[in-house]
This record gives structure tokens, C-alpha cells and sequence, in this order.
């Protein structure tokens, strides 16, 4: 099997990060692995406690926390393996994991990411992820297949092309990131892995999803539910996404949509439930891609 880099990001959660590395090492009995543990700016430096429990894994530090995209791009700097295995810190592994997704990569050279099944942690049995249907870039919306769904097999074929990967467990070809390029550090947080997508498509390479592996996700402990700091960050960068990818034609319609129908509703939607500050965030979000010329 060709050698497989698990890739993590730490930012303030060592015992995330800890019970991450005991599921891997649970379930990669057998497999050519190599694990990277980038910690992201945390305030208190996690590596001498984690090291010492584990001390296979190489680990790096960045004293800033460069968002995900570049907390990843640290650790694919550090990375030897054929396929780059991006994890959340916060998912948890399952036996035959690593194997399923190799297994689909060895034998398509066209597939350049791999995305296993991903499930919630919390309830075990509710899918999170098997797939993303296309993005419409003229409301800049698309769905996540199977989300909120009990699991009863229903996705469970052989693997299958999907338009976009998740960040939280995908698995991508080494080839593909030497023609795409890193991560895009534009976003910081969220539509990174998106963007990321794209660009791996223009650069001739497909996206599946592998339904049999199963990742569990533990979502958004780092950010939380329903906070400002997510309201900015998706408002931002949904935005920055459509302005980096859509066509001239696209961006004009999402334009249009977004001031007479998007923006309306989450006014509404955070007025009648007393948000205020995601309110605030809505519109911070907004002003950053007004005042802002990133987008290339």
C-alpha cells in the first residue's frame, strides 16, 4: 500500500487532538502511515504533553494561528506520503478507514481527492456527508447529500463521483496538489477545501466519495454552533468564493439575488430571534468583500 500522511490541526484542544490520535492508532494496525500534528497558534503549546504520549508523530508549530488552509499547508510541507489525508482533529477513525480510500485512489489515477462517509459522532447512527451536489453559483448554495439522514445503507454503493470534498476527512493525491497548488489561505476559516476543489477539477482531476469508509465528525468544536465568528466567516467567504470561481455572468446574478433575497432574510432571521451580534457579523462579513480587493 503507498504510504499514507494523516494530517491534523490543533488550535486549543489537546484532548481532541489526543483522543484523535488514539483512534488512529487503533484502527492503522496495518497500514504505511505517517502522522503530522500541526498546532495552530494555540495559546498554550500542546506538543511536549501530546509528544509524550505520543511520540511517533512529527509535530510543528506556528506561533500565529493561520487558519485552516494554513495550518494544513504546514503540514503538507511536512508530509513524504503518496496521499495526504486530511483530518479534523475533532473526527474519530474506523477499522478499514485509510485501506477503502487507498484502495479507490490505487486503482483510479483520475481521482485526485477521496472523501470517506462521515457521520455524526454524537449520533452514530445520522449521516453528516456523502457527497455535495454542484454548486449554483448564481445563489452560491449547493447541498450536502445525505445530511441529517438515518444511515440504512442507502449511500452505501461503490464509490461515486461527487463536486465537492469535505474538509473534515478527505484524503487527496500528492500529484494533485503538485499541479493544483496549497490550500487557499484567502478564507481562514470555511469554503477553503471548496475553493481547493475547484482548482483540482480545472487541474484534470475528479472528487469521490468512498461511502463504505466511515469517518465520525465531532462538529464544530473549535467554532461552535451558531456564533458571530461563523456567521462572519460563512457570509465572508460564500462571497469571496463566487467573486474567486463563478463567471462574470454568475457573479452579477448572485449580486442581484444576494441584495434583494439573501441579505433580507438574514436580517429578518437574526432581528426576530434576537441576535444581534450574528446581525453584526452578517454585515461584517458583507463590508469585508466590499472594502476588499482579495480575490485572486
Amino acid at each position: 500500500m503507498k504510504k499514507v500522511s494523516i494530517i491534523t490541526v490543533n488550535f486549543n484542544q489537546p484532548q481532541a487532538t489526543q483522543e484523535l490520535l488514539r483512534s488512529i492508532a487503533a484502527h492503522t494496525e496495518h497500514a504505511d502511515i505517517e502522522i503530522i500534528v500541526v498546532d495552530n497558534g494555540s495559546i498554550i503549546d500542546p506538543i511536549q504533553e501530546l509528544s509524550a504520549e505520543f511520540p511517533d508523530p512529527v509535530y510543528t508549530r506556528s506561533q500565529k494561528n493561520l487558519g485552516f488552509a494554513g495550518g494544513n499547508n504546514l503540514g503538507i510541507k511536512k508530509a513524504s506520503g503518496d496521499y495526504l489525508f486530511f483530518v479534523n482533529n475533532d473526527t474519530e477513525f474506523t477499522t478499514g478507514l485509510v485501506e477503502k480510500l487507498v484502495a479507490v485512489l490505487d486503482n483510479n489515477p483520475l481521482v485526485g481527492i477521496m472523501c470517506p462517509k462521515i457521520m455524526y459522532h454524537a449520533q452514530p447512527a445520522i449521516i453528516q456527508y456523502a457527497g455535495f451536489t454542484k454548486m449554483n453559483f448564481c445563489t452560491g448554495r449547493n447541498r450536502c447529500v445525505g445530511q441529517y439522514e438515518l444511515d440504512q445503507g442507502q449511500y452505501d454503493l461503490p464509490a461515486y463521483p461527487t463536486s465537492y470534498a469535505h474538509g473534515a476527512a478527505m484524503m487527496v493525491r500528492r500529484e494533485a496538489i503538485e499541479k493544483a497548488g496549497l490550500m487557499p489561505e484567502h478564507y481562514f476559516l470555511y469554503y477553503e477545501e471548496m475553493d481547493w476543489c475547484e482548482k483540482i477539477k480545472r487541474a484534470g482531476y475528479k472528487i469521490w466519495v468512498e461511502p463504505r469508509a466511515v469517518i465520525f465528525h465531532k462538529e464544530s468544536l473549535s467554532v461552535g454552533l451558531n456564533t458571530p465568528l461563523k456567521e462572519y466567516y460563512m457570509t465572508r467567504n460564500r462571497i469571496l468564493f463566487i467573486r474567486r470561481n463563478a463567471t462574470a455572468l454568475q457573479r452579477a446574478i448572485f449580486y442581484v439575488y444576494s441584495a434583494l433575497i439573501l441579505t433580507p432574510k438574514q436580517i429578518f432571521k437574526h432581528i426576530l430571534s434576537g441576535r444581534f451580534d450574528l446581525f453584526k457579523a452578517f454585515f461584517q462579513g458583507i463590508w469585508w468583500n466590499v472594502s476588499s480587493k482579495e480575490s485572486s
